[in-house]
Formats: structure tokens, C-alpha cells, sequence
């Protein structure tokens, strides 16, 4: 293979991987999206040992966002019970 095929190798690679690269975050959701449904918490801890909330991302019981302190790696998420809650309308 001649220098100037590998080099229009290298080029039409190199734009392809910069096309994925591009493309890539518009067809799967980031890690920090949430998805809406029922209310649910995720509770986000300093490290693995799950002792110390650092933050805390989901949704109340009435629909209120809940969005306090960092996302980190270690986080367990519930689904929040509401059986005698009365929300506003």
C-alpha cells in the first residue's frame, strides 16, 4: 500500500471515529438522566462503604423534584410509598 493510500486510510477512519464520537451522546441517555414515572429517590454516598448521603436526586410524592448535593458512582434508589399523602392541585 502506497504512503498516499494510508494516509486516505487513516483520514476516512479518523473522520468516522470523529463522527461517532459526535453522534454517540444523542443515542443513549447520559448517566444522569431520570426517568420520570412514579416517586422514587436515589440516594448518591461518598464511596462504597454507603454510610455518608453526599446527594440525592428523584421525585416526591406530589411530583416535587428532589435535586440536593453531588451524583457519585455508589447511589441505591427506592420507589417512595405515598398512601396518605394529599397534594396540592
Amino acid at each position: 500500500m502506497t504512503k498516499t493510500a494510508r494516509t486516505w486510510n487513516f483520514r476516512i477512519i479518523l473522520a468516522a471515529a470523529l463522527v461517532a464520537a459526535a453522534v454517540t451522546p444523542f443515542l443513549w441517555p447520559s448517566a444522569e438522566a431520570v426517568v420520570i414515572g412514579g416517586p422514587f429517590v436515589c440516594a448518591y454516598y461518598s464511596d462504597a462503604t454507603f454510610t455518608t448521603v453526599v446527594g440525592a436526586r428523584g421525585t416526591g410524592c406530589c411530583g416535587q423534584p428532589i435535586n440536593w448535593g453531588i451524583t457519585t458512582p455508589y447511589k441505591q434508589c427506592e420507589e417512595l410509598l405515598c398512601p396518605d399523602v394529599q397534594c396540592p392541585q
